[in-house]
């Protein structure tokens, strides 16, 4: 089968996902400064989902303008605790503090996918987690991070609800897909829709 579209996005697990449900795809590395892009948008008032679906359209975009004529899918997720956006903790010491700063409260995974085709977006989606951790031990988080180490860089909340970063939840709340970064179910109907995949 050839490949349907181009994934802008390097990300392992989204990859794993669309590869998971059968999809045939190529990847490319959006070239665009995230931080640049919310800067643009700071103070405009703007739900926070809607800053995810701003990342995944600037992706979207930038990839299909170097694309012609291909279909592009572009992702981003954002995490809002307390009506704050927070961003992937830079270090281990980060991560640390980002899991004590969740601990006890609830927080909201914003997950948007984009399509695009020749630089403008023909579709867009967003989905909404909503994630309640445990009041967590600030000697279990350094155990936890000590095992699950680098991984937990990867992820705005720095853990893997796939893994044993499901253990720092006493409720989950909205779909697997979302968590993980990807509106999965949305994204396969728009592809049948637009005829990219079989119905």
């Amino acid at each position: 089968m050839p490949e349907t579209f181009i994934l802008a996005s390097t990300s392992p697990f989204r990859r794993d996902m669309l590869e998971s449900a059968g999809l045939q795809f190529a990847t490319a590395k959006p070239e665009i400064d995230e931080r640049a892009v919310e800067a643009g948008i700071e103070g405009s008032g703007l739900a926070l989902e809607d800053i995810a679906t701003i990342l995944a359209e600037a992706k979207a975009i930038e990839v299909s303008e170097r694309h012609p004529g291909r279909l592009v899918i572009g992702c981003d997720q954002t995490l809002s605790l307390d009506g704050e956006v927070l961003h992937k903790p830079e270090d281990m010491e980060a991560a640390r503090r980002r899991l004590l700063a969740l601990s006890g409260k609830t927080h909201e995974l914003h997950s948007a996918v984009v399509a695009a085709r020749d630089g403008a977006a023909v579709w867009r989606h967003v989905s909404t987690a909503r994630m309640t951790v445990r009041k967590l031990d600030p000697a279990f988080v350094g155990r936890h991070l000590a095992k699950v180490g680098a991984r937990a860089l990867s992820s705005v909340g720095a853990y893997q609800v796939e893994g044993e970063g499901v253990q720092l939840f006493d409720r989950i709340e909205g779909s697997h897909f979302t968590i993980v970064g990807l509106p999965l179910l949305p994204l396969l109907a728009f592809l049948r829709q637009e005829g990219v995949i079989d119905g």
